[in-house]
């Protein structure tokens, strides 16, 4: 570098630390870049297709998803032994998620996305105007809302940390 490229530098810094009040000569370099290696894009192979449930399989497979059931099955046995339920509690009619079953469930709960309605509740109607039989001939609505209770992601096992800085996807990294 040359004495008048230098000298205009140091200028430019000066000016810099009097606007601002920023000395750019002293805040720490940019961390090195490391080349990268790794080979970026899809790593399965898909059929030439546009049904969107290949894709969702790719990341909901049947290993997620027993993985999510047997959660959910944990959650629902944790939740019954821990508390005092009445009699009439919908609740106990519980019995656990089967993989299928959860996998209906899931479908549901995309589908609410496409077909949209102001209240879960409307979805199950079986008032004319409001009526989508679809949904109650795939899961009716008293189990959906048990298995949308007891949906669970994680061993509540797990110890959580109460500090602020919790990580609030924690309950869902055993599925990454």
């Amino acid at each position: 570098m040359n004495y008048h490229h230098q000298k205009t530098n140091q200028m430019m810094n000066l000016w810099k630390v009097q606007e601002t009040g920023v000395d750019v000569s002293v805040l720490t370099p940019a961390p090195p870049k490391f080349p990268f290696t790794g080979n970026p894009g899809i790593k399965v192979s898909l059929r030439q297709s546009d049904d969107p449930l290949d894709y969702f399989c790719l990341f909901f497979d049947d290993e997620v998803i027993s993985f999510i059931a047997k959660e959910t099955n944990s959650f629902a046995e944790e939740h019954f032994s821990n508390l005092e339920l009445t009699p009439s509690t919908r609740a106990l009619q519980w019995k656990d998620v089967t993989s299928e079953e959860l996998k209906r469930f899931i479908y549901l709960l995309i589908l609410q996305g496409i077909v949209q309605k102001p209240t879960e509740k409307w979805f199950w109607s079986k008032r004319p105007i409001l009526c989508t039989p679809f949904f109650g001939n795939v899961m009716n609505e008293k189990r959906y809302s048990l298995i949308m209770k007891f949906l669970h992601f994680q061993s509540s096992n797990d110890s959580e940390d109460e500090s602020p800085s919790n990580n609030k996807l924690k309950k869902n990294c055993e599925i990454s």
